[in-house]
């Protein structure tokens, strides 16, 4: 049914209201990101019957999107997506039931029927497309997602990871919300946890934020929003090193982890530095392992978790127990395993602490507005105060646990290591 008068609005949100349902948001534009365009129609499937709604479409009478809000479950194929245009409680992501049981996400690349191929191809440079390719056409591209749904919510209902549905892909969500502003105006970030290591990457519209270039001038256009504003970092110091400090129970005197270190190498801090990661991220020699007490404990850490992931079907991350399935891991060892588990702890953790952390600042003029491994760039409104900027230092140091370096400026490049103001 396509939803066109009060009638038959009034008719699906009493069986909305009662019933589990599938929905799916066709944006107007699907080359935008969705907080940069907007509902084109709106696809229902209650596993009974299925609805269109449509909101902006060029053959139907149009409909103000009504309020969907429901104690039913609702299922979608990208919940971050789904609340960028909804408000919307109890929403399972499908793809991330997916990619938890399989560690892949799902391919959807070949489910556009003809229509938008030829359409999408046609007028590629033109916006909106969706709105005039036809419904039914809409309708038989929804009936075949739905059907790859169905079969994994059949399958996998009964694992999902709540903390992965609700709380990561909501922070990540509050992060994308905010956008970047630059020299040519407001883009936004996108990040995708189906990767295989359950590290988020974050690229959209030909920017790769995860790894924008520090050297070559290109972050000097993105700036603060604000007339009084600037852009502040704050990134974590031997992030890696103290979160497997963490784990095997090994205690980092107070000050530099490098220094630390170096002490048991007889180099400089540039050397030992260097000669931590080598050894993190690579392999130890057994010269280290005897002299080293904190690689000491790595090293047996790693054979630990290599013999678990040799006589089980899974290994379980450290954080929010998310089963990793030994058969969705490829040419594994115990060195790859560990880098992986690294990867995947560093990222539990920042979501642990972003979880604590947004409550505190979601009601601040100054934006949270880059996530980038073991870094945070805010959008600093100097009328909240360097007192926020303390609060989200004592937040994202964990009791002193993780201690972090902040730096300010007018723009992304041109950044200033302020970290002594803070002493």
């Amino acid at each position: 049914m396509i939803i066109e008068n009060n009638k038959d609005l009034k008719k699906f949100l009493k069986e909305y209201q009662s019933k589990d349902s599938i929905i799916l948001p066709i944006s107007s534009d699907e080359n935008k990101h969705p907080l940069d365009t907007d509902i084109c129609l709106l696809y229902v499937n209650t596993f009974d019957n299925e609805y269109i709604l449509p909101i902006k479409h060029n053959e139907c009478l149009n409909i103000d999107l009504p309020n969907l809000k429901s104690d039913t479950k609702k299922y979608t194929i990208d919940r971050k997506k789904l609340l960028h245009f909804l408000d919307l409680e109890n929403v399972i992501d499908v793809n991330m039931l997916n990619y938890m049981n399989t560690g892949v996400g799902l391919d959807l690349d070949n489910l556009d029927t003809d229509a938008h191929s030829f359409l999408n191809m046609r007028f590629y440079k033109k916006p909106n497309i969706n709105r005039v390719i036809p419904v039914l056409k809409h309708l038989d591209k929804c009936r075949a997602v739905v059907r790859m749904l169905k079969d994994i919510i059949e399958n996998n209902e009964q694992s999902v990871n709540m903390s992965y549905n609700n709380e990561i892909l909501d922070n990540l969500s509050f992060i994308e919300k905010n956008g970047l502003v630059t020299t040519e105006g407001k883009v936004f970030s996108e990040y995708n946890l189906y990767t295989s290591t359950g590290r988020p990457s974050n690229r959209f519209g030909g920017i790769n934020f995860a790894a924008l270039n520090k050297k070559d001038g290109s972050r000097k256009k993105f700036i603060s929003r604000f007339k009084n504003g600037v852009l502040v970092e704050m990134d974590f110091d031997a992030y890696h090193l103290r979160l497997i400090a963490d784990k095997v129970d090994y205690e980092f005197p107070k000050g530099s982890v490098h220094e630390h270190m170096a002490e048991f190498y007889g180099v400089g801090y540039d050397e030992a530095k260097a000669l931590s990661f080598q050894y993190l991220y690579g392999y130890i020699p057994q010269d280290v392992v005897e002299i080293n007490p904190y690689f000491s404990k790595v090293h047996d850490y790693i054979q630990e978790l290599w013999n678990i992931y040799k006589n089980s079907d899974f290994i379980e991350s450290y954080i929010y127990k998310r089963q990793i399935y030994k058969k969705n891991l490829v040419d594994m060892n115990a060195n790859k395993l560990f880098n992986y588990t690294i990867q995947l702890m560093e990222t539990e953790n920042n979501m642990r602490v972003l979880s604590k952390l947004i409550p505190e600042i979601k009601d601040y003029q100054s934006k949270l507005i880059l996530y980038s491994y073991d870094s945070f760039l805010l959008d600093f409104n100097m009328a909240d105060g360097l007192d926020y900027l303390v609060k989200i230092k004592d937040i994202l140091e964990q009791d002193g646990r993780y201690p972090v370096k902040v730096s300010w400026g007018i723009n992304y490049h041109e950044m200033k290591d302020i970290t002594e103001k803070f002493i």
